[in-house]
């Protein structure tokens, strides 16, 4: 006999009672122990999934959140003026051979609202056709303001330009790097008076 049964046998005899009831204790004690375990375990698992489903609303609210953001974003975008800097000629940086580039490159600028022309109220029994031009709007405020800076900013382009290979404008995380500087170099020169949006390549030839 070994020494479990025999310690089993003690334990038996110690507990004053029969062998048909201290089994039924155990199983008494195994039941209330896995019940007890059961409501454990569902009672974590409400809780984990009240915590998943508050993360999901809370996660969906800034998706929502953020998606508002990138539609004000475009909004502000499309209210942009394009401006044509023109064409430009320029030798690249290679040290080897001479090589140059023709591109054609324009700028998306925004336009302040405060800035916008408003339309004035029609006078009554008007003194002339030379008030009604002044009234009119001039939506080329803008272009005209840019071309105070025209100068300045097709410096920074050309500067831009020049300074890079044929190899680096060839892929298209050059030319994207390339815009990223023109656009930050230009926003420096227009001094938060307007914003470029945006740097846009028409034709780009290198030989």
């Amino acid at each position: 006999m070994s020494n479990d049964d025999i310690d089993l046998k003690r334990t038996i005899q110690n507990s004053n009672k029969t062998p048909n009831e201290f089994l039924k204790t155990i199983i008494i004690n195994i039941i209330s122990t896995t019940l007890l375990c059961i409501i454990f375990i569902c009672a974590n698992f409400v809780i984990q999934t009240n915590l998943l489903n508050s993360k999901i609303a809370a996660l969906n609210n800034q998706t929502e959140d953020v998606d508002y953001a990138a539609d004000e974003e475009t909004e502000q975008v499309k209210h942009g003026v394009v401006v044509d800097l023109g064409d430009f000629v320029l030798n690249l940086a290679d040290e080897n051979h001479r090589r140059y580039l023709k591109t054609n490159v324009a700028l998306e600028v925004s336009q302040p609202e405060e800035a916008a022309p408003k339309e004035e109220p029609k006078k009554s029994g008007g003194h002339g056709h030379g008030e009604a031009e002044e009234a009119a709007p001039k939506p080329s405020d803008l272009e005209t303001k840019l071309n105070e800076y025209k100068p300045a900013i097709r410096d920074a382009v050309i500067t831009t330009l020049s300074s890079k290979t044929a190899a680096e404008l060839s892929t298209v995380a050059g030319k994207e790097l390339a815009k990223e500087q023109i656009m930050a170099a230009i926003n420096g020169i227009l001094a938060g008076q307007n914003e470029v949006l945006r740097v846009s390549f028409g034709q780009f030839i290198i030989q």
